[in-house]
């Protein structure tokens, strides 16, 4: 089976799990995990930040930051489709009483104007607008790419208007690797920062949440409200350890090859339009008389996965368990659903 759902579905590598088995660990409720303790510090100088928290989940990562940034009956700008609104079964609301402001950008990616045109006036009937969401690269855009300058100037509409910002950057690297950009030049930005090692970096489980020091020791107290204080947890850490150290830079491969997929779908019958392909992702729009369910069951009969996206849209993933044998494989299944 070619499983092309997400870039979640790898598997650890040899490299990985010998470096998992030979970890060294300790309690990190306790805070003595030697293991977590280091990934935590490599992350964060990374990024030219103060301070990292290891957590089971990107989810985990986002629904802190929006805790530790705003308080109850606050409101949060973000795109519609974001993540963090889209796909964290109403956790805003649920865990921070938060409400959001949903701006519809361009794949995803809003800007400056949008967000400073979406701030509330300091009026008792609305909410206080307190915190701006990005998503980079964006998953429902098609792995989109905030552009570093727009950036900049959302950081300056946040200043400005005493907004704290937060990046879900869930795929961040595949955006860096694409580019080449620096981690530290997105530290300069944001209050806070999720990392997912669990996509396209290839770990098993774990994310990381960057910010300053005061914020992060508020974070590690509501990552054990949310059940996140994890006992010998670097085994995990040592999984993301290794793949910021080894599977950064092959990220190109992934775009590579989901690039010449967008290619081969562009020219079937059956696909109106492809989404512009800046990374990994790659999402097709049928034709009126085709639907996701008819595209998922052929493709499922011939050993291939892929996610409904929407109505008529599907989404392919690359990642690093998709060979370049899997690609012909797959572009010769296309190809015979279209004869």
């Amino acid at each position: 089976m070619i499983d092309l759902r997400s870039d979640t579905v790898t598997k650890p590598t040899p490299g990985m799990l010998d470096a998992m088995m030979n970890a060294e660990v300790g309690d990190d409720v306790f805070d003595s995990d030697p293991t977590v303790n280091f990934l935590q510090e490599k992350v964060a100088a990374l990024f030219g930040m103060e301070s990292a928290l290891f957590c089971p989940s990107g989810t985990m990562t986002n629904q802190i930051a929006m805790r530790i940034l705003t308080q109850p009956q606050d409101e949060v700008i973000c795109d519609k489709h974001a993540h963090i609104f889209l796909y964290e079964g109403g956790g805003m609301m649920n865990n921070s009483m938060l409400s959001p402001k949903l701006v519809e950008g361009d794949r995803g990616r809003i800007t400056a104007s949008m967000v400073e045109a979406s701030i509330n006036p300091d009026d008792v009937h609305f909410p206080r607008t307190k915190l701006v969401g990005i998503e980079n690269t964006m998953n429902k855009g098609g792995g989109s790419i905030y552009d570093l300058k727009e950036l900049k100037a959302i950081r300056e509409i946040c200043k400005k208007n005493d907004l704290n910002l937060h990046l879900d950057g869930a795929r961040l690297f595949n955006a860096l690797v694409e580019t080449g950009e620096r981690p530290d030049q997105y530290g300069e930005l944001f209050d806070t920062i999720s990392i997912c090692f669990s996509k396209g970096l290839g770990a098993p489980v774990g994310s990381v949440l960057v910010a300053n020091k005061e914020l992060i020791k508020h974070a590690r107290r509501i990552r054990k409200v949310f059940g996140g204080g994890m006992r010998q947890a670097g085994y995990l850490a040592a999984a993301c350890i290794y793949a910021l150290d080894n599977h950064i830079d092959r990220l190109a491969e992934d775009h590579r090859k989901a690039k010449y997929l967008g290619e081969i779908a562009g020219g079937l019958s059956f696909v109106k339009n492809v989404y512009p392909v800046d990374t990994n992702i790659v999402i097709l729009e049928l034709v009126e008389n085709r639907t996701e369910t008819w595209l998922l069951e052929t493709l499922e009969e011939r050993n291939i996965q892929a996610v409904p996206f929407g109505k008529g849209l599907i989404r392919f993933v690359t990642h690093l368990d998709f060979t370049d044998d899997d690609l012909l494989k797959t572009e010769e299944v296309l190809s015979k659903i279209d004869s």
